[in-house]
């Protein structure tokens, strides 16, 4: 059986996760930022836009793309759908950054991922340039 979905529904889906998408692009920024004390900060990056394909079946929530440090970079993990209900990204902690171990350390923001109990905040840390 085919389904057909008509055009105003599909131009509010559209609507919706545009709207959706350029919420979580407001929430992130892209720049390396040079605080006082030549402090460096590796930013999030802006999310990706994704198209989110219909659920495989039926039960499944989508769980949006987002960033992750990864391998001493940020790397992109594409949305996909999981089993129960998945809310929004929470909005970003403010976080105090320390003082730097050396001048070779960058700080790298906290961020939330999604994880094995929904989204989990990982802690900005230092890492090696």
């Amino acid at each position: 059986m085919q389904h057909i979905v008509s055009p105003s529904r599909a131009r509010r889906w559209t609507l919706a996760i545009l709207v959706a998408g350029g919420t979580m692009v407001g929430a992130c920024t892209t720049t390396v930022v040079r605080e006082p004390g030549h402090t460096v900060i590796r930013e999030v990056p802006t999310p990706l836009v994704e198209v989110i394909p219909a659920a495989p079946s039926p039960g499944l929530h989508w769980v949006p793309g987002h960033w992750a440090w990864r391998d001493g970079d940020w790397r992109w993990v594409g949305g996909r759908y999981v089993a129960g209900p998945v809310p929004p990204m929470p909005a970003p902690y403010a976080e105090m950054v320390p003082p730097p171990p050396s001048s070779a350390h960058i700080w790298v923001r906290g961020h939330w991922y999604w994880g094995q109990h929904g989204w989990e905040w990982a802690r900005g840390t230092w890492v090696a340039r």
